[in-house]
């Protein structure tokens, strides 16, 4: 497996309306800045990560895919990598609770607001929680027109929620 040139993942995994449980695994995560969630050096701190995955001599389960997630002021990026042990303190074992609902956007960041109301109602209509929510930029402007367009894969981190599994349960009858 390989990046692309432009830094894109040549492939990444069929995670549309999916769940996945990538509770335990492996990840390099890196914090980085933002301001009001728009990530500061995006393609800097992205490149410096690589660096760091390649001076470990680790490997990336789906080389050139990064979990992007930001806040007011900080946010982080997460690579995922083949099971391996590293002394470095940006390889991480995610928690063991982290399953992820995927939905794969086709259109950029200014049209992803549409993909994640629909994810989060998907939750909802299964008695789930919705928490951080994290985006996987599948195609950049250089290579969006000769990879069918611009796309984004949405996932959603959640819980399972008897409360709301409860009002689901008293409605459908």
């Amino acid at each position: 497996m390989t990046i692309l040139a432009c830094g894109c993942p040549a492939t990444y995994p069929d995670w549309h309306r999916q769940d996945i449980d990538l509770g335990g695994a492996s990840a390099h995560i890196l914090g980085i800045p933002s301001f009001l969630h728009m990530p500061l050096t995006y393609n800097l701190y992205t490149a410096r990560q690589r660096q760091d995955i390649e001076q470990l001599e680790l490997q990336e389960t789906w080389p050139g895919l990064i979990l992007t997630t930001t806040g007011m002021f900080r946010g982080k990026i997460i690579a995922l990598l083949q099971p391996a042990t590293s002394p470095s303190r940006f390889v991480q074992s995610l928690p063991l609770a982290f399953s992820l609902r995927g939905y794969l956007h086709d259109g950029g960041i200014g049209t992803v607001r549409e993909a994640h109301r629909a994810l989060q109602a998907e939750l909802f209509d299964m008695g789930r929680m919705p928490k951080e929510t994290y985006l996987c930029y599948v195609t950049c402007p250089h290579c969006a027109q000769s990879r069918g367009g611009d796309k984004i894969l949405v996932l959603r981190r959640w819980q399972s929620s008897s409360v709301l599994q409860n009002r689901l349960s008293r409605q459908k009858r």
